[in-house]
């Protein structure tokens, strides 16, 4: 094949390749949406609104979320030094799921000057589907731990969902079942089609095991059993 029809060739393999990737990958639908929290602090209420944005990255059999937020909210009368702060928050599923996943993230790596709203920096969880469908993601409570003292600040405006995704539960679940079962063929000494289990080389390994070890005990057998009539012999004469 000449030099340029096969380049030509394998260009369009990997346009193909590639189509295929999309298409197979999840549908995802991903919007900034304003979250206005309403913050109970230890020096009475505070109130903020911050874009908030949340992202999903397959991993494994679930999704690493990630949540950001595009402004500060709440803030300290006092300067809060460097990793005095601690954040973290919910993420409220829906849709053809429900639940809620816990995200963490680090301490702030800068101090935080007095009456300045605080940064939150990313924060990540994992979300195992339970249910295969269109699951949503909003915004849930915001809690801050620095110096001994706890804030709580929640959506009070009924924020829509920030990211959207179409899933498939690792159990084979579906949004019109009421829970996410999941079965195992009894050990019974034969598979689920009725055959014997296939043997490996772990198997192997014991069955040759369990073969020496009667092998030796035969031979052990075979000459205390000479040995014995050996004694019989002498005895007799």
């Amino acid at each position: 094949m000449p030099y340029r029809k096969r380049t030509a060739a394998l260009a369009s393999a990997a346009a193909l390749a590639g189509s295929a990737v999309l298409l197979a990958a999840p549908a995802a639908h991903a919007d900034v949406v304003d979250v206005n929290y309403s913050c109970q602090t230890p020096i009475g209420p505070k109130s903020a609104v911050s874009p908030i944005d949340i992202r999903g990255v397959k991993s494994g059999s679930g999704y690493r979320l990630t949540m950001s937020w595009q402004k500060g909210v709440s803030s300290s009368p006092i300067e809060l030094g460097k990793g005095a702060m601690s954040p973290s928050a919910t993420i409220v599923v829906g849709g053809a799921d429900s639940g809620t996943v816990t995200v963490t993230g680090p301490a702030n790596q800068a101090a935080i000057p007095a009456n300045t709203p605080i940064k939150i920096n990313d924060l990540s969880g994992t979300y195992a589907p339970r249910k295969t469908g269109k699951v949503t993601f909003t915004a849930g409570t915001l809690t801050i731990t620095a110096l001994g003292t706890t804030t709580t600040c929640k959506p009070t405006n009924n924020p829509g969902p920030s990211l959207s995704l179409d899933v498939t539960a690792a159990g084979g679940g579906s949004s019109g079942s009421g829970s996410s079962n999941s079965s195992s063929s009894s050990q019974t000494g034969t598979d689920s089609a009725g055959q014997l289990p296939r043997t490996g080389p772990e198997d192997s390994v014991v069955a040759l095991g369990t073969l020496g070890g009667t092998v030796l005990l035969a031979g052990a057998a075979g000459t205390l059993w000479l040995t014995r009539r050996n004694q019989t012999a002498r005895v007799r004469r």
